[in-house]
């Protein structure tokens, strides 16, 4: 039998090449923008709250999906890079307040259409039954490779800050 050409074999083919567009446009993100993927989606998040108000840690690790933790160790890079400053604004003292620098703002106008945005929009075009289709092929997958318990944001992103959340 040649293994080859076998359907398996197609099968990891094609979640190889999905791996691959996943690294490849995350590199084109940081020669582009000079941010990670992760980063660039921080800086978005912070950029579309409503003028006035006070964003947290917590804020904006809700709008990206991720862990407060993980949002917090992304947004210590992009301070030491001057993008964003966290301060303390309100009455309540413990309230830590996050915000764009200048150069956020100005970083934010280089941003390029996150991976996931472009699918989206394709996927939108698509048939429901054939999205159903697509959704139950991809968790079968997932069980066959025993990842079901792994956590993961919707984002397509392969960078090492984006750690498991832990699950309560």
């Amino acid at each position: 039998m040649d293994h080859d050409n076998s359907l398996g074999f197609q099968i990891l083919r094609a979640i190889r090449r999905i791996i691959r567009r996943t690294s490849e446009h995350s590199r084109n993100v940081g020669k582009q923008s000079g941010v990670s993927v992760p980063q660039m989606l921080c800086l978005k998040a912070i950029s579309e709250f409503p003028e006035g108000t006070e964003v947290t840690v917590a804020m904006v690790a809700k709008s990206v999906q991720l862990s407060a933790p993980t949002v917090s160790r992304i947004l210590d890079k992009m301070e030491k890079s001057g993008f964003v400053v966290r301060e303390r604004k309100s009455k309540d003292r413990r309230r830590l307040c996050v915000s764009l620098t200048k150069s956020g703002w100005q970083r934010i106008g280089n941003l390029p259409t996150p991976l996931h945005e472009q699918f989206l929009k394709r996927l939108e075009i698509l048939d429901p039954i054939e999205c159903l289709g697509l959704l139950n092929a991809l968790e079968r997958i997932v069980e066959l490779m025993d990842a079901e318990d792994l956590d993961a944001s919707p984002l397509l992103t392969p960078e090492l800050e984006v750690s498991p959340v832990s699950r309560q």
